[in-house]
């Protein structure tokens, strides 16, 4: 009997020590730490959990995005092209009165738009009421309106409406510079016309420039969330609602979503429609430059010990940063202590501040640091003129690769370039040789090297030899644009 109470406290003991729900306190504490969830760190948010559904956003945004219809009168083609002969009309008589009048024909345009005023303001796309004599926008609780052009930007793709109407549903206009690549958006239209429509995705890129439309002014978000025709001029909203795009283009090969779409950010659309409807036109400013990226070669070539900034390839004769002294070859670093590393966000800044504005910019020259202050010009769309085709004539330049003859001012008619242009032409490229892996094409002219101006190949060699072991750095003039070109020779 002893031997069986012994055995029987033995086991109860081992079944106390390996019960989790033990009264022993150091047992107890060891199953609470290893059956309780992680708990965050002092003063960090959680993350939170899936969103399981976008309903109560999309009845917040749906109301305030509209169909936009458009009407455009074109001529028709003339079906009675012989209609006015007098030998077709011997013989077949005097054509019919619809015959002898040029018929018209009415297009349609659909797209989106989104309301932005309660009192009847709408934004929408410029192409998609271009040229329109009739516009009318269906409210999502089915009212239809006319529509009045309060006024269009094709530079930016914008154009505001407005209808008669009070009280209207709107959509606050978020800040798209706060926008993260990865951030969940949403899409809301009326793609090919089938009805209002929300398709989700995120935020894929920002600072797009697609070359498809105007292109003047592009700042896109790109996102994944399917974009299709009649979208356009719809809204894109972040997760809470606000307007953070107007949407605008998709890059697409059959003409369908391709998970690739661009909306023009609500900075960039509220600062184009405040001026629309204020003074029914946009004003920009402007700096008067041409400017490239910086890449390591250029970089090498200009001694800078990172890659950071644009470079001036260009600078406007007469132009607001001729008269502040900013010359080519400079490198601008900042534009008002923000720093700038993009060729498009410094088009877009300067844009965006008014004719007259005086910024400072921060340029990097000779290696030595410099603010600048320039006064902004306004801008005006201009037109390039067009090459002829390179000259015939040639002289060799081995260690580049190029055949070359001293610019004339005949040459510079063949080439569609001003008289006064200086450099030399270049007429033939090594397809093997540093130039043409470079980039340089017959026809260029090669103004500068190692920002040393050349007009004869004794000059160019002179100015090779001060390369050292840098890239060659070559300003070359392209159709009357200017870029700097890295080459290495060695």
């Amino acid at each position: 009997m002893r031997l069986i109470a012994l055995i029987v406290g033995c086991l109860a003991l081992i079944s106390c020590q390996d019960n989790p729900f033990s009264s022993s306190s150091s047992i107890h504490e060891t199953s609470y730490e290893r059956t309780q969830p992680p708990q965050p760190a002092a003063g960090k948010i959680p993350p939170r959990g899936p969103v399981l559904s976008y309903a109560d956003t999309v009845d917040r945004v749906a109301p305030a995005v509209v169909t936009v219809r458009a009407e455009l009168r074109v001529k028709a083609p003339q079906q009675f092209p012989f209609g006015d002969d007098q030998l077709f009309r011997f013989f077949f008589g005097q054509p019919g009165p619809q015959q002898s009048r040029p018929q018209q024909e009415i297009e349609h345009a659909l797209g989106s738009g989104v309301i932005v005023r309660t009192d009847g303001y709408i934004l929408t796309n410029h192409h998609v009421v271009d040229g329109a004599e009739k516009i009318s926008v269906d409210l999502g609780d089915r009212r239809t309106f006319k529509a009045k052009l309060v006024g269009s930007d094709p530079p930016s793709d914008l154009a505001v409406l407005r209808i008669e109407a009070t009280n209207l549903p709107v959509l606050s206009l978020g800040d798209s510079d706060k926008v993260r690549v990865g951030d969940v958006c949403l899409a809301v239209g009326n793609p090919l016309g089938i009805g209002e429509t929300v398709t989700a995705g995120i935020i894929s890129a920002k600072g797009r420039t697609t070359d498809i439309s105007n292109g003047s002014f592009e700042d896109f978000l790109q996102t994944d969330a399917p974009i299709n025709k009649g979208n356009s001029g719809g809204a894109l909203v972040d997760s809470s609602g606000e307007l953070i795009g107007i949407n605008s283009e998709i890059v697409s090969e059959s003409g369908g979503n391709i998970g690739i779409g661009f909306a023009i950010p609500s900075n960039m659309a509220k600062n184009v429609m405040d001026q629309l409807i204020t003074k029914g036109k946009v004003t920009r400013g402007q700096l008067g430059v041409t400017v490239q990226y910086i890449n390591s070669d250029l970089a090498a070539s200009l001694g800078m010990k990172e890659v950071r900034g644009v470079l001036v390839n260009g600078v406007t004769s007469g132009g607001p940063a001729d008269h502040a002294g900013l010359k080519s070859g400079d490198v601008i670093l900042d534009m008002n202590g923000t720093q700038i590393n993009d060729v498009n966000a410094l088009r877009n800044q300067v844009a965006a501040a008014q004719p007259g504005t005086t910024v400072t910019l921060t340029i990097l020259r000779n290696g030595h640091q410099q603010q600048m202050p320039v006064k902004l010009g306004e801008f005006k769309p201009q037109t390039g003129a067009a090459s002829n085709g390179p000259a015939e004539q040639q002289s060799p330049a081995g260690k580049l690769g190029l055949s070359l003859q001293p610019m004339t001012s005949g040459l510079a008619s063949q080439l569609g370039l001003p008289p006064t242009t200086t450099g030399l032409a270049v007429a033939g490229v090594d397809p093997n040789g540093p130039a043409a892996s470079a980039g340089i094409q017959a026809g260029d002219v090669i103004e500068q090297v190692n920002r040393q101006p050349v007009r004869s190949v004794d000059e160019l060699r002179s100015a090779l030899q001060k390369s050292g072991n840098r890239p060659a750095l070559l300003l070359v003039n392209r159709k009357g644009q200017t870029i700097f070109v890295p080459v290495t020779t060695h």
